[in-house]
């Protein structure tokens, strides 16, 4: 006979018996724990379908994914302010160095300097 060790999609730690579950999404095991009267962690979640009449369970990654963001998308424009607590440098600092070519920047037509995140990082740590 042979035991498979199961961890969790989530957190990767190990699952117990009493804790483990499986996605209805995805079909990969997570923490749900099953009993009150033992410790024990959720990574996920279980509901009674009201359509089906049945449980669902389903895990923290279904039920919470992560969106990629392409380059460039408005989470990854910053204005002056947010860059410079980004930076963690005065707005004038980067205003300088925007003025003085050390910084990628646009400008718009009411004078508000923007910075893409990943230029304002690469500026903190000095590589610009």
């Amino acid at each position: 006979m042979t035991s498979a060790i199961n961890s969790c999609s989530v957190c990767r730690e190990l699952l117990e018996s009493h804790t483990e579950a499986f996605c209805n999404a995805c079909g990969l095991p997570y923490h749900l724990n099953q009993r009150q009267d033992l410790p024990g962690k959720d990574c996920g979640q279980v509901w009674i379908n009201e359509e089906h009449l049945g449980l669902e369970y389903a895990c923290d990654t279904c039920l919470h994914p992560v969106v990629e963001l392409p380059p460039g998308a408005l989470d990854d424009i910053l204005d002056i302010a947010e860059a410079a607590a980004i930076a963690g440098i005065s707005e004038l600092l980067l205003t300088e160095a925007a003025v003085g070519g050390r910084l990628r920047h646009r400008r718009t037509s009411s004078g508000t300097y923007l910075f893409e995140r990943g230029d304002i990082i690469d500026f903190a740590q000095g590589r610009r």
